[in-house]
């Protein structure tokens, strides 16, 4: 199998299924954990701790990265009190904020194991369902939540249905929640050297670019809690901006590949 940059993926599907049928008490061999965070003093703790709580169950090899990509308030103070606490838990530090796509690929880039959950900081998603996620693993080489009831303001729920239609028209993705911050994806697909967004079109990245490498997908519902405390940078001029121009480059960028 080629990757669509023209590396070599070789047996992506094989490995999955033969590390899925020595699932001998259901949990996976090795599993990265990533958190990206920006900004979240208040949360953070409580998805890592979550974290550590739910891995043991769902791998027997398991290591939790949090990418603090350039936080101004007190999240790099929290993360330095965590760190003592398990020694599994690795904290990569952006010196300035670089955007949500640079900060998922320095975590792949960190990253040991066959598989990959991510998911973000700021607690609106629930980490015990890792397990739900790595128990539909066994049917597909990976897996993709949906946020079963979108806890966001209208706007920004229109916002997204908006873009989710335009990222679907021009990659023909069928994937129905392409943002959702709750993947489990073989690491093969993941190489942090192949990607190239740096804000939010690496969601839309993410997808395509493991299609084309031939990872199958089972998609499954997730809670999504409201926002209870700080603010979400998707709306920001900033990055509507970065996505607005980062979208097309990578249309224009998959097209050539495609053709080399």
């Amino acid at each position: 199998m080629v990757h669509p940059l023209g590396k070599v993926v070789t047996g992506v599907q094989e490995s999955l299924a033969i590390e899925s049928s020595s699932w001998a008490d259901g949990r996976l061999n090795a599993l990265s954990a990533i958190v990206p965070v920006h900004d979240e003093e208040a949360t953070v703790s409580m998805v890592v701790s979550g974290l550590i709580d739910v891995l043991p169950r769902v791998a027997r090899t398991w290591e939790l990265i949090v990418v603090d990509d350039g936080s101004a308030d007190g999240t790099a103070r929290v993360l330095d009190e965590l760190a003592p606490r398990t020694r599994k838990l690795v904290v990569v530090r952006h010196a300035c904020n670089r955007g949500y796509g640079a900060a998922l690929r320095s975590g792949f880039a960190a990253a040991r194991y066959d598989h990959v959950f991510y998911t973000d900081g700021d607690g609106q998603f629930d980490p015990a369902q890792l397990v739900e996620a790595v128990g539909a693993l066994a049917g597909a080489d990976g897996v993709v939540g949906y946020r079963l009831h979108r806890a966001d303001p209208l706007l920004r729920r229109v916002n997204t249905a908006a873009w989710n239609g335009i990222v679907r028209a021009l990659f023909g993705l069928r994937t129905r929640d392409l943002n959702c911050a709750f993947k489990l994806l073989p690491r093969a697909v993941l190489d942090p050297q192949a990607l190239s967004a740096d804000g939010a079109v690496i969601s839309a990245e993410i997808l395509a670019r493991a299609e084309r490498a031939g990872c199958t997908f089972v998609e499954v519902p997730v809670q999504h809690w409201p926002r209870v405390t700080g603010r979400s940078s998707g709306a920001r001029p900033s990055v509507v901006l970065r996505a607005a121009w980062e979208l097309p480059r990578l249309y224009w960028q998959l097209r050539r590949e495609g053709r080399a």
